[in-house]
């Protein structure tokens, strides 16, 4: 199994995955993540060092870590940030113990092997691609007196906190190198999961790179899209669940996707109607399901999420 994203989002996606790796129901699982944030520890490290941002890379190893005691140690290591007042205040561990292991070895997927190997990690932690990148977006809305104006915001903290209607992503560069591994992967999977996130700047831009969005093309896997539970002030402000569908199509028209899973509670029925009439019109599945957190926020549950992957690859769901 391959499971695409970024963030939080993937975390939960990881954290449900790895429940089947304990059940044995998958024996081998990878993680694709975005590398574009230029914000925090990892847009300090990226611009010091020149590498890809390791933030949503340490999370993905974070959420793969082993039940154990060993592996909940090295999670919670993993993600310690520094306090005090100096330069390293903010700083990640796991963000530093990546980069040095980066330095030190001089490829960044066999660099990631050996911390997932520290970790006791139930699979592989992938990037989406093996050069900083950033995102750029075509904003409406910026423009005093002019709403239907486009505006070029560049970045990823920038995308993701902008006031206005992103209506495209774009990645500089544009055609990215990327992980022959990463590749196989795909190749070979069985499943692939895509979302949730912060949806066009953490989950969109894997169909942007041209080499990962002709491989998810051309793969015999059967994609299962994620939706959010709602908007997100900034990116989709004002989207619903069919919303998100419609501009995941259209960075990616070609894209086959098998099974598109949503959260009952956060599903209206006219939201459902219109959720289900992209779904019809793409050939795929729609599966409803309670997958949210019972603790109101806008989170998915790794545990029901995991409940629900099983029914889905089990032909159950519907």
């Amino acid at each position: 199994m391959v499971a695409f994203g970024g963030g939080h989002g993937l975390h939960a996606t990881l954290s449900a995955l790895r429940v089947l790796v304990d059940d044995l129901t998958v024996d081998d699982l990878t993680a694709i993540v975005t590398v574009a944030d230029n914000g925090g520890s990892s847009g300090r490290l990226r611009g010091e060092f020149n590498v890809v941002p390791p933030g949503d890379l340490r999370m993905a190893l974070a959420a793969l870590c082993g039940s154990d005691t060993w592996g909940d140690t090295w999670a919670r290591v993993l993600q310690h940030r520094f306090q005090g007042e100096g330069e390293m205040r903010g700083h990640v561990v796991g963000n530093l113990l990546i980069v040095g292991l980066w330095e030190l070895l001089g490829d960044p997927v066999d660099a990631l092997d050996w911390v997932g190997r520290l970790l006791g990690a139930k699979g592989r932690v992938l990037p989406m691609a093996l050069a900083p990148m950033d995102i750029r977006a075509e904003v409406r809305g910026l423009v005093p007196g002019d709403p239907d104006a486009l505006t070029t915001v560049r970045g990823q903290v920038e995308v993701a906190t902008t006031e206005g209607v992103i209506t495209s992503v774009e990645l500089e560069p544009p055609d990215p190198p990327v992980s022959p591994v990463a590749l196989g992967k795909v190749a070979e999977a069985d499943w692939c999961f895509l979302g949730p996130g912060s949806w066009f700047s953490s989950v969109i831009p894997h169909v942007r790179v041209a080499a990962l969005r002709e491989a998810l093309v051309a793969t015999e896997a059967r994609l299962v899209v994620v939706l959010n539970l709602e908007e997100q002030q900034g990116e989709t402000g004002g989207f619903g669940p069919a919303d998100h569908l419609a501009v995941l199509f259209e960075h990616a028209p070609a894209l086959r996707v098998h099974t598109v899973l949503a959260d009952a509670a956060n599903l209206s029925d006219d939201q459902r109607a219109e959720l289900r009439q992209v779904v019809d019109d793409a050939g795929a599945r729609l599966v409803v399901d309670d997958v949210a957190a019972d603790d109101g926020s806008p989170r998915h549950d790794p545990a029901k999420l995991a409940a629900a992957f099983a029914r889905i690859i089990d032909g159950e769901a519907s």
